[in-house]
């Protein structure tokens, strides 16, 4: 009869945690320390050669090499806490943020371009903090091949084949998220190893709940480094799937034991990875309070609570009324702003007008007056009466750079032939009845007032009938890569929605006429608080409109 090597409970080849039964089950006491001392001997030999081979020369070249231009910055980014945004998850660029921090990195080298030298900047910290999780991969299928052959010689051999492998040895060298997502993606491939070797000896003791906690935990980090951690999520939901399935059919074990594992794999490999999920997605949101590049991809509530945003801390009016300058902003997750500059269409694609783009920046080229249909009112002449614009209201929206009017016809649009070309048109704000949209509250009736932020509204072309749209096609370089603007028969979709984000009334700079103002349109401010996942925002009205409104001395 061939003896088993010694079974493991934490790791192979320890003593922690086994029983007197486990170790006289082992054979000979002396045969057994000796496999035990050759298993942990070349363990720490692949180990330290691992290290040796991704260390050596770590600070070479001293130069932004590849995509370290892209996660060094994000790093920065991350350590001076500046708001932006990226497709990947932020696990793997909140560490790189992280070891920077620990290292001495301050988070001032712009990280412009390939090439860059980094002269005094300290960049080395980062690499060696990206070497040691890649260099981890080897110790990791050592242990993966030990459990899966319980052969020294095949875990050797699998350590090995990572150790001696060329790319893994570069991309482990440089500021990257491929060592990161590589450490957790194996980590939870030995995690499930280790979890499924103690199976049947083990079940619900102390290692048997830390392996299975620890593959749950790993899966969570993978997912959020990049999304390609959803496979290594697939292969161990298969193995999973397999061990219960043969619990289930096996009829010796007791009901309440496979409710038991049932429930222990649900809590470890589904809840607890969500948990850990949301928790770093909560941490990203948390560290990143300032307003960056990224703002202007997520809606106006949201952008209230990044310091320097000008949302943050603002105040407004808090009903639009006629003769107030706008932004509009698309309502769908990444929407951008409603756009417009003196460029035209080219020859073909539809009538040679004024571009009108949705542009994800903030710009004096997306504000907009809204007008009524029929009248060309002066928002500074105190002579005219304020008038508020509510819902089912005939407007105008003029081009406050170009003084052209947002304007549709039943031409096909650029990219989207089925739905029409929006454009800007007129001159010094006249136009024709093509400019004529109508003001829909979404959810509202008859007298309901157009508010900034709160309301969601739809501008309905007059006399088409399509409604203004937004969608995430890009235009050709003739339209500068910006969003594609429509007009859409279809009234349901929900790119038709749109949100007033700034509302400036010019008529509120006057101190002369700011009490009267300030008791007709009523203001808030935006109350800014801890990160809330349904990003929230309060209202706050103010009772001395006055003094919040009337910031002018009078001479």
């Amino acid at each position: 009869m061939i003896r088993r090597p010694p079974r493991s409970t934490l790791f192979p080849y320890t003593t922690l945690f086994r029983s007197r039964t486990d170790a006289a089950e082992d054979g000979d006491g002396d045969r057994a320390a000796s496999r035990s001392w050759h298993w942990w001997t070349a363990l720490l030999i692949l180990t330290g050669a691992s290290f040796a081979t991704r260390l050596y020369k770590i600070e070479e070249p001293d130069h932004i090499c590849w995509d370290e231009t892209h996660f060094g910055k994000f790093g920065s980014w991350y350590i001076n806490r500046t708001f932006f945004f990226d497709v990947h998850p932020p696990l793997g660029k909140m560490l790189i943020g992280l070891f920077g921090v620990l290292t001495g990195y301050d988070g001032t080298f712009p990280f412009l371009k390939p090439g860059d030298k980094y002269g005094d900047a300290e960049y080395v910290g980062m690499r060696v903090c990206c070497v040691v999780l890649g260099g981890c991969l080897v110790p990791f299928a050592f242990v993966i091949g030990w459990d899966m052959t319980k052969s020294l010689s095949g875990a050797g051999w699998a350590a090995s084949a990572i150790l001696f492998d060329n790319g893994l040895v570069t991309l482990s060298q440089y500021i990257l998220l491929d060592p990161v997502l590589m450490f957790f993606i194996m980590g939870s491939v030995m995690g499930n190893t280790r979890f499924r070797s103690l199976r049947d000896r083990h079940s619900f003791s102390f290692s048997w709940w830390f392996w299975l906690s620890f593959t749950g935990l790993f899966l969570a980090c993978s997912v959020s480094v990049k999304f390609v951690g959803l496979f290594v999520v697939l292969y161990v939901g298969i193995f999973t799937i397999w061990d219960l399935w043969l619990m289930l059919g096996d009829l010796s074990l007791p009901l309440s034991s496979t409710v038991r594992h049932f429930a222990s794999r649900t809590l470890c490999l589904i809840v607890l990875p969500i948990a850990s999920y949301l928790l770093i997605f909560y941490v990203h949101l948390w560290v990143l309070n300032k307003s960056g590049s990224g703002d202007g991809f997520f809606s106006s509530s949201f952008q209230s609570q990044l310091r320097g945003n000008s949302l943050y801390n603002a105040s407004m009016p808090k009903e639009v009324a006629f003769g107030a300058v706008l932004t509009l902003k698309n309502h769908r997750t990444g929407g951008g702003y409603l756009h417009s500059h003196w460029h035209l269409y080219p020859e073909g694609i539809g009538a040679r007008q004024q571009q009108v783009t949705a542009y994800t920046h903030k710009d004096d080229n997306n504000k907009w007056t809204i007008k009524p249909f029929d009248v060309n009112i002066d928002s500074n002449d105190p002579s005219i009466s304020i008038r508020l614009v509510k819902h089912g209201d005939v407007v105008r929206l003029e081009h406050v750079a170009t003084k052209r009017n947002l304007h549709s016809h039943k031409e096909p649009a650029p990219l989207t032939k089925r739905h029409y070309q929006v454009t800007g048109y007129g001159e010094n704000g006249v136009g024709d009845a093509n400019d004529v949209w109508k003001v829909e509250i979404v959810g509202g009736k008859e007298g309901d007032v157009l508010t900034t932020i709160s309301s969601r509204l739809k501008l309905v072309h007059f006399l088409t009938g399509c409604a203004l749209h937004s969608h995430n096609k890009q235009l050709p370089k003739w339209g500068y890569e910006q969003m594609e603007v429509t007009c859409s028969q279809n009234l349901r979709d929900r790119n038709n929605l749109w949100n007033v984000e700034d509302n400036y009334f010019p008529r509120r700079q006057s101190f002369n006429h700011c009490l009267l103002f300030c008791l007709l349109i009523p203001f808030f401010q935006f109350q800014t608080s801890a990160f809330s996942f349904t990003h929230r925002i309060s209202f706050r009205s103010s009772w001395n409109r006055t003094q919040l409104c009337c910031r002018v001395t009078p001479v």
